[in-house]
C-alpha cells in the first residue's frame, strides 16, 4: 500500500485457500477481474488476513477475510467492515467496496474485495522522514477525520441498526471481559481489578456516534505526496458507540511504549511539529463542540483495557497456531492491564 511495490509475500500455509474457486466467484461478482488472477498476502494483518489480487493488466484489488480456525465470539466480522465502508463512501475517505461473500464454501470463510489504493501508511508514529510542518498537518488531518466521522448522521447513511444506541461502555466492558475470559491463559491480577473497577467509573455522558474502534495513525492511508488522508481502514471493531472511546484509543499513542504498536516516546513536542496529547485532544474537543471531557482517565483506561483483551486473544491464537506470526509468543496483556489500572487509579 505504498507508491512502490506493495509489501506482499506468497500466501502463508495457514492462510491458503482455493484460488481457482475464488477466481470463479469473482468472475461472477466482479466480471472486470478478467481471465487471470494472482494472489499474494500482505505482510502483517494480525486480525483479518489481507491479500493483494492482481489481474492480467496489473490492476490491483484487496481481499480481506476471516482467519482460519475456531474464533472468539463476535470477532473478525469482515461483513461489518464491508458494510461500514460501503455506507461511508462520500462521507469520509474510504476505499470503494466491490464485493462481499458470506458463503464459507468459496474460500473457507467470509471475505470482501475492495479497490486497492496507492498511498502512504505511516508505521512509525514519530514520522522521522517528515518536516515539522508535514508532521503537524498529518496529525491535524488524523484528528479532523475522526471528528468528521463522529459527525456523520448514521441514520441517514443506513447505519441506524449497526449497533445499539446508548449504554456503550456498559456493553463494551462486558464484551471485552468475555473476550478476555475466553482467551485467558494465566492469572492477571490487573485485569481482574479492571473488570471490577471499570463499571463503577462509567461516566454519565451517553453520546452516540459511529465509532471506528481501532482509529490510529497506522490504520489510515495518506495521499502519496500530500498530508491528506485518502482512506480510513480496518473497520472490524466499528459500531454505533461512544465517540470519546475513539479519541481516547487514538490518543493512547502518547502513552504507548511499544514500537510495534506505535509510540511517541522520545519525541520533542516543542520542535517536532507533533502535538502533545493535551493539544491533540483539545483540537478534537473544539472540532466536535465539546466544552470539556470529564474523567479523561476513564476513557483512556477503558481503551487500554480493551487493547489488553485483544492482546490476550492474539496471544492465545499464536499459541494455538491459528495466527501466522514470526514474532515470539509473548503475552502483551499484563503490562497493558497494569498501565490501564494505574491510569484509572490516578497513578500515571
Amino acid at each position: 500500500m505504498t507508491t512502490t511495490e506493495p509489501p506482499v509475500r506468497e500466501v502463508v500455509p495457514a492462510h491458503r485457500f482455493d484460488e481457482a474457486r475464488l477466481h470463479a466467484w469473482l468472475r461472477r461478482a466482479l466480471p472486470e477481474i478478467g481471465d487471470t488472477l494472482q494472489v499474494r498476502q500482505f505482510q502483517g494483518g494480525a486480525s483479518n488476513p489481507t491479500f493483494l489480487l492482481t489481474r492480467a493488466d496489473g490492476r490491483h484489488y484487496v481481499l480481506r477475510k476471516k482467519p482460519p480456525g475456531q474464533l472468539l465470539s463476535s470477532a473478525h466480522q469482515v461483513d461489518r467492515e464491508y458494510r461500514a465502508m460501503k455506507a461511508l463512501e462520500g462521507q469520509i475517505p474510504v476505499p470503494r467496496m466491490r464485493a462481499l461473500c458470506e458463503d464459507p464454501e468459496v474460500i473457507g470463510t467470509s471475505f470482501y474485495v475492495m479497490d486497492y489504493l496507492e498511498g502512504r501508511i505511516f508505521r512509525d508514529a514519530t514520522l522521522p522522514d517528515q518536516t515539522p510542518a508535514e508532521r503537524a498537518a498529518i496529525y491535524d488531518d488524523l484528528n479532523a477525520t475522526l471528528a468528521k466521522l463522529h459527525g456523520v448522521d448514521f441514520e441517514a447513511v443506513g447505519l441506524g441498526d449497526y449497533g445499539r444506541h446508548g449504554a456503550y461502555f456498559e456493553r463494551q466492558v462486558a464484551r471485552w471481559t468475555r473476550q478476555y475470559r475466553d482467551a485467558e491463559s494465566e492469572s492477571i491480577p490487573a485485569m481482574d481489578a479492571l473488570i471490577e473497577k471499570l463499571p463503577a467509573r462509567i461516566p454519565a455522558d451517553q453520546s452516540v456516534s459511529i465509532a471506528h474502534g481501532d482509529y490510529r495513525l497506522e490504520n489510515v492511508m495518506f495521499h502519496p505526496t500530500e498530508p491528506r488522508i485518502i482512506a480510513v481502514l480496518d473497520w472490524e471493531l466499528s459500531t454505533i458507540g461512544h465517540p470519546l472511546a475513539d479519541i481516547a484509543y487514538n490518543a493512547f499513542i502518547w502513552r504507548s511504549h511499544s514500537p510495534g504498536w506505535g509510540s511517541l516516546d522520545g519525541v520533542d513536542f516543542t520542535n517536532s511539529g507533533i502535538p502533545t496529547e493535551a493539544e491533540y485532544v483539545d483540537a478534537y474537543r473544539r472540532r466536535t463542540g465539546r466544552a470539556e471531557i470529564a474523567d479523561w482517565p476513564f476513557y483512556m483506561a477503558f481503551g487500554i483495557f480493551r487493547l489488553a483483551s485483544i492482546s490476550q486473544g492474539v496471544y492465545r491464537r499464536i499459541l494455538s497456531g491459528t495466527l501466522a506470526s514470526e514474532r515470539e509468543a509473548i503475552n502483551g496483556c499484563p503490562p497493558l492491564a497494569e498501565q490501564a489500572l494505574a491510569i484509572l487509579e490516578g497513578r500515571e
